[in-house]
């Protein structure tokens, strides 16, 4: 018998302790949040990753009285540390990611990529989807595709195809780009898309694709030659700029898209508040008219939600693999 007590004594103890934390979860869901609230970009500040981030960021400090969101910068790797930092970051909602197609690439792009996104994350709900755009620079010699293709073969071994590095969207871009005219190019890898831009309308480089959130004020300013989108229609901001469909290549679709996840075990009662938030937010007047002006669509409130995420993130995984396996390209 006095071996039982001590045993019993550590179950009821245990039991207590277990009480407690459950007892103290929806107090701390209903105070939250307390202080400051970090998402974390996992690229350079100026970029269009950043612009979306800190636009969602004013639009949620809006919907959530008394919340106080602070947009931090970890680049680098193609992302990958910033996304690590969140994916290692305490579960309590002070540290969620604001990340672009990226999420669903790395898994085909690193062999070592030290974490999962479908699991090692929380899903908050996806924010907006941003068409491409395919640029050159001012000089060079075309005007759309039918012009532009013949004279890439014929000085495929100069031309200069620029992108901000392994991962980014304009390196997926990039891909698809040299797949649909079955031409390789000459890539040239920057840290980051605002020296690759800076490049372009310099004419250091020929060739960029890059999203619309980080060309539409270059393109609109006479920086840069703009020769197609490649979302399926033609888009309100650039509504002079033909779509690649239009131009005859019927399945050249790409749109990069944004989500904001939270470090696996955030409590669900937090998860719930910040999907709130972000769907008041993704209502919000003032973002609406940035993204739009920006060339961006915001989602509906029925796919800004985990499971609609989730899912995406999963059929993006799905449709990536392939694209990148067959053009051979890996980072460590």
């Amino acid at each position: 018998m006095s071996h039982r007590r001590p045993a019993l004594k550590r179950l009821v103890a245990g039991l207590a302790g277990a009480a407690a934390v459950l007892s103290a979860a929806p107090a701390f869901a209903q105070d939250y949040p307390t202080r400051a609230i970090s998402i974390t970009v996992p690229f350079a500040a100026g970029g269009p990753t950043d612009t979306v981030a800190r636009t969602v960021a004013d639009a949620m400090a809006k919907a959530m009285p008394g919340a106080n969101f602070v947009v931090e910068n970890a680049a680098g790797a193609g992302g990958t540390i910033g996304v690590g930092k969140v994916a290692r970051a305490k579960p309590d909602g002070y540290s969620l990611l604001v990340f672009h197609i990226g999420m669903a690439t790395q898994p085909s792009l690193y062999r070592k990529l030290q974490y999962k996104p479908l699991e090692d994350f929380e899903f908050i709900g996806m924010i907006n989807e941003v068409p491409m755009t395919i640029m050159v620079k001012n000089d060079l010699p075309a005007k759309n595709m039918a012009e532009l293709v013949p004279y890439l073969k014929a000085n495929a071994s100069k031309v200069t195809l620029a992108n901000a590095g392994i991962g980014a969207a304009s390196h997926l871009c990039g891909l698809m780009f040299q797949a649909a005219i079955s031409q390789e190019l000459v890539t040239v890898p920057y840290k980051g898309t605002a020296p690759a831009m800076a490049d372009l309308m310099g004419g250091q480089v020929d060739l960029l694709c890059d999203q619309t959130t980080n060309t539409t004020p270059q393109i609109k300013g006479g920086k840069v030659k703009a020769i197609a989108i490649t979302s399926p229609k033609r888009i309100p901001s650039l509504p002079d700029v033909p779509t690649m469909i239009e131009q005859g290549y019927k399945d050249f679709d790409i749109s990069i898209w944004h989500g904001m996840y939270a470090p696996k075990g955030t409590p669900k009662a937090v998860i719930d508040k910040l999907v709130a938030g972000l769907q008041q937010a993704l209502k919000d007047e003032n973002l609406n008219k940035r993204f739009a002006d920006l060339g961006a669509t915001t989602v509906s409130t029925d796919r800004a939600t985990p499971e609609a995420l989730r899912k995406h993130l999963a059929s993006e995984i799905d449709r990536w693999r392939p694209v990148i396996q067959k053009a051979g390209v890996y980072a460590d």
